[in-house]
């Protein structure tokens, strides 16, 4: 298959702003929460309009170009920053686009010493590699707005299979083939790829003999003591039959008080409740307790990870499974949920239900609620485990084992109720990404070295070459490409 011509031509400015803005209008156009299974697969156009970033003059044009468009995607989409950190927030706008600039920049370099073919090749993995970076291993870790995210909650993308980072690994795999191969055998590929995944889409469903859980939730914003037993009242009125209740995480300012054991006591049902665990030094732990019906708290969750730059106490020394009457339940505290590292070990432990205690302030907004939703359908979808998200003032959330939504409670809804049965049958499992990020991460840091330290030979035919000969003279190119003829 030859190299297109006009794909290794250097890009000129005002071709590249088009590029910029055209990835913008894509990632802003796929995170619309809009009934289209299609729509959302605009997130590929934006990887493949940051590649075609990478064909800008010099690897430092390609970051900043790079830089430039992840700002235009990030900023509008994380206004919620600027309500909870002020200035703030423009320094961790440029630090979320920086991983943008550093892929743009890679991939010039990748395309001046290995050519369009290899760098494509390249490309799944640079890309990989800094998503999972970014989002699981350094210590601003946010996964937020990454390319899985914007298709949560489709029914027709494999999450089983690949895991939210393969499904980047797949969106940029289609994006180095728009840089290397010609049109056909892109929308052959392309096709072939949908095809794949229709075809593998659902997996088969189970004969549910399981005991059914029947769940409610409440959702309550920093309430005092003793609004809280009638609002649990209140939601047993409507929901008779729930074996268990769900509060968000900080309901309490402490550990469970007497008035709700008394309540589980008196009213014969489990209770799910976040609160704070007193730890020496006045610190805390940020957990999820459970009360049984007689009144004892028989199991506790602490947060693993807590949120940078909040008092949101200490991390969580071990996390375990609670083995429940209705069989394993795994507890996610909040933000926990976003990390796959803190789930994946659920999973490992034969979690059947995950429930996700969560506090999102009314005040960070109403845009902030619904990216946080995103990451519930597609935990559920990739594990084939189902989740029960409550959150404080919305939106709280039951998923299906498959990604589907339940049920949902609004935002703004102080008071409002969540309500959902399930059955826990058999166990979740890994996806393939998790096995595949890590080595992802290893290419990428092998090519960052391997681009800032080795040296060209001056007698080597390279892209930059090309381009002093061409680009400078603004000579008309030739069939071929030189590079592939000397």
């Amino acid at each position: 298959m030859s190299i297109q011509r006009s794909l290794t031509r250097p890009l000129e400015w005002p071709l590249a702003l088009v590029f910029m803005a055209t990835a913008a209008a894509c990632f802003h156009a796929a995170y619309l929460r809009v009934d289209s299974e299609l729509f959302h697969l605009l997130i590929v156009g934006y990887v493949a309009c940051l590649v075609q970033l990478a064909r800008l003059k010099t690897s430092r044009q390609s970051f900043y170009a790079g830089l430039a468009a992840g700002l235009l995607c990030i900023a509008p989409q994380l206004t919620c920053f600027w309500n909870i950190f002020g200035p703030g927030a423009i320094v961790l706008w440029i630090i979320l686009a920086f991983w943008i600039g550093a892929f743009t920049g890679t991939t010039h370099a990748a395309l001046e010493r290995f050519g369009a073919i290899w760098t494509a090749v390249l490309i799944p993995f640079l890309w990989m590699g800094l998503e999972y970076f970014r989002s699981e291993l350094y210590y601003l870790k946010f996964s937020w707005l990454n390319v899985g995210y914007a298709l949560s909650g489709s029914q027709i993308v494999p999450f089983h299979l690949f895991g939210i980072y393969g499904i980047g690994f797949l969106a940029a795999l289609c994006a180095g083939l728009f840089l290397a191969l010609k049109w056909r055998y892109v929308a052959f590929a392309i096709v072939a790829a949908i095809s794949v995944i229709v075809m593998f889409a659902h997996a088969p469903a189970g004969f549910d003999t399981a005991p059914q859980l029947h769940i409610a939730g409440v959702q309550m914003e920093f309430p005092s003591e003793h609004d809280i037993p009638p609002a649990l009242d209140s939601a047993l009125a409507k929901h008779p039959n729930a074996d268990l209740l769900v509060l968000s995480e900080y309901t309490l300012d402490g550990p469970v008080p007497n008035s709700l054991k008394d309540w589980c006591r008196t009213r014969h049902r489990y209770l799910v409740v976040g609160g704070k665990d007193p730890t020496p030094k006045n610190n805390y732990y940020d957990s999820a307790f459970v009360v049984s019906p007689d009144g004892e708290v028989i199991f506790r969750q602490v947060k693993s990870i807590p949120i940078q730059f909040f008092k949101d106490g200490l991390p969580a020394p071990e996390q375990k499974v609670w083995d429940s009457p209705w069989g394993k339940i795994g507890f996610c505290v909040c933000y926990d949920l976003s990390y796959t590292r803190v789930t994946d070990g659920l999973v490992k432990q034969g979690a059947q239900l995950i429930i996700v205690p969560t506090m999102d302030v009314a005040d960070w907004g109403e845009h902030q609620h619904q990216l946080h939703a995103l990451v519930a359908p597609v935990r559920a979808a990739e594990y084939r485990v189902p989740i029960f998200r409550l959150a404080s003032s919305g939106i709280s959330q039951a998923i299906s084992s498959t990604g589907g939504t339940l049920a949902t409670a609004p935002f703004p809804g102080e008071g409002k109720t969540l309500f959902a049965e399930f059955r826990l049958k058999g166990h979740g499992s890994l996806p393939m990404d998790r096995f595949v990020a890590p080595f992802a991460v290893c290419v990428t840091g092998v090519a960052f070295i391997f681009f800032a330290c080795r040296k060209r030979k001056p007698d080597r035919p390279t892209f930059k070459m090309w381009k002093r000969k061409n680009w400078n003279n603004r000579l008309r190119l030739p069939k071929t490409n030189p590079a592939c003829e000397m």
